[in-house]
């Protein structure tokens, strides 16, 4: 899709109540073509285009292949590694978590529990029943509208992802997840680049112009630690 900036706004929302910023939050949802076309696709949410567009490039969600999804509210990112890797099939497998409750998904199991609880980890690994080829956390910390704050909240996810990719990636597996604009934090960066052979940041077309937010992708997992 080519957004060429999106679209004029067609839908103006009126006050009722709305402070300005819930009005042009949902004067941007109204207008946003990748909101209706999410509609119209069937996906649970815009996001699942950045995966697609992504993988479209990086090819790193194959048939066959076990993928765990970090934060998979509401689950667009899952329906698209579903589709991609066959799960429903029974050729692959998806496992997602999320502090939030996420409808079923089928070709996928999603629980429902906080990532950074202590049991998380463990449970994931046990629903994986080995090593996974692919771990994706679409995951960012509430916005309290300081950037600094915003910023290092959501890199704390970042790098409690990174550890737990650490330790369930098989040799020559991917990890990809969503950063904000300000840069990887130096050390994370460089031990990314210790762990696999390829990182590098991407902003998918679908991901919005005025958005923050870049997505890491680190490929060729050089093995466990």
């Amino acid at each position: 899709m080519n957004d060429r900036g999106a679209r004029d706004l067609k839908v103006r929302v009126r006050a009722q109540g709305r402070t300005a910023s819930q009005r042009a939050w949902l004067e941007r949802q109204l207008n946003d073509p990748y909101v209706a076309k999410a509609r119209r696709d069937g996906y649970r949410s815009r996001a699942a285009y950045k995966l697609t567009e992504i993988d479209d490039k990086a090819k790193f969600l194959k048939p066959g292949k076990i993928v765990v999804d970090l934060g998979a509210a509401p689950g667009g990112w899952s329906q698209i590694a579903v589709k991609r890797v066959k799960s429903e099939e029974g050729n692959g497998k998806v496992v997602g978590i999320d502090i939030l409750e996420v409808p079923p998904i089928p070709g996928a199991t999603i629980i429902h529990l906080d990532f950074l609880d202590e049991a998380a980890p463990a449970r994931l690994e046990e629903l994986l029943g080995g090593k996974a080829d692919v771990v994706l956390s679409d995951m960012a910390a509430n916005t309290t509208g300081h950037k600094r704050t915003d910023h290092l909240r959501t890199m704390a996810l970042v790098e409690a992802a990174a550890a737990f990719a650490y330790e369930v990636l098989a040799p020559g597996g991917v990890f990809l997840a969503k950063v904000l604009q300000g840069g990887t934090e130096a050390q994370l960066l460089s031990e990314l680049k210790r762990n696999f052979t390829n990182v590098k940041h991407i902003k998918p077309q679908a991901s919005r112009a005025d958005s923050s937010e870049l997505y890491l992708l680190a490929t060729g997992f050089r093995g466990a630690r």
